[in-house]
């Protein structure tokens, strides 16, 4: 399981620190490919050897990569793979607090540009807009609520925190042998909840079109999933009443 420490606040700013522990498991691919290969044998062998070494090789690499993470009055610090700037607030429309595509991660922090010559890669969306993974939450030591709450306290109005909105749903239908995955149809209703509580007519569009494009390509069928005709009844309600909350 992993461990959590508080997050300490310095006064004007609140650095984030790297999950310990990540290194263990690469490591330990190097060392047994190291065995391998000083104790000989075959080809076969000698492939799993290397294997080994390079995979472990290529973890310990990411993991000893430089990072900071730094929330404070001005902005955001971002240092990691692919990203190291520093992002005023004033550059930023909003900063989410979400779940990825189930199956893809945990939480992240996503950030959305306030104009396009922010210039942040475009490797994630909120609410139909492109925007940036300044953070995956996994990879760091600090509590979830105590990160919430020093971007609510940093960020105002800009923040919003989406953790919820892909709970709630489980309840609502009933499981059954086979239906529709469970993951999929909570991130749906949680996004439609979430954009049908906010007064933010672009955000219900976009939870709309997700809804739609969702129905179009067909909702994956799952072992133990919720009950097909429930969940249609459900997310045509929901189209239904994203549709009249919003322009259409």
């Amino acid at each position: 399981m992993m461990h959590r420490t508080a997050l300490i606040d310095g006064g004007d700013d609140v650095e984030l620190h790297r999950e310990r522990g990540r290194q263990v498991l690469p490591a330990v691919c190097v060392l047994a490919g190291v065995v391998l290969l000083a104790t000989g044998g075959g080809p076969l062998r000698t492939a799993t050897a290397l294997g080994g070494v390079a995979l472990g090789g290529v973890g310990l690499a990411n993991t000893l990569r430089p990072f900071r993470f730094v929330i404070d009055a001005d902005g955001l610090t971002v240092r990691r793979r692919g990203l190291h700037r520093r992002l005023r607030w004033a550059e930023l429309a909003l900063v989410v607090l979400d779940r990825p595509a189930p199956g893809t991660g945990g939480l992240r922090l996503l950030g959305v540009p306030a104009d396009a010559a922010v210039g942040l890669p475009a490797d994630a969306r909120v609410d139909g807009r492109p925007a940036t993974e300044l953070l995956d939450l996994g990879h760091v030591r600090e509590n979830p609520d105590e990160i919430a709450a020093a971007l609510a306290r940093y960020a105002g109005q800009r923040f919003r925190d989406d953790r919820g909105a892909t709970a709630g749903s489980v309840a609502d239908f009933t499981v059954g042998l086979r239906g529709y995955s469970s993951d999929v149809v909570d991130t749906l209703v949680g996004h439609a909840r979430a954009a049908l509580d906010s007064d933010d007519p672009a955000r219900r569009r976009a939870a709309r079109d997700e809804l739609a494009a969702a129905r179009a390509a067909g909702l994956p069928v799952a072992l133990r999933g919720y009950d097909v005709r429930q969940v249609d009844e459900a997310l045509d309600a929901l189209h239904a009443a994203l549709t009249e909350g919003g322009d259409a």
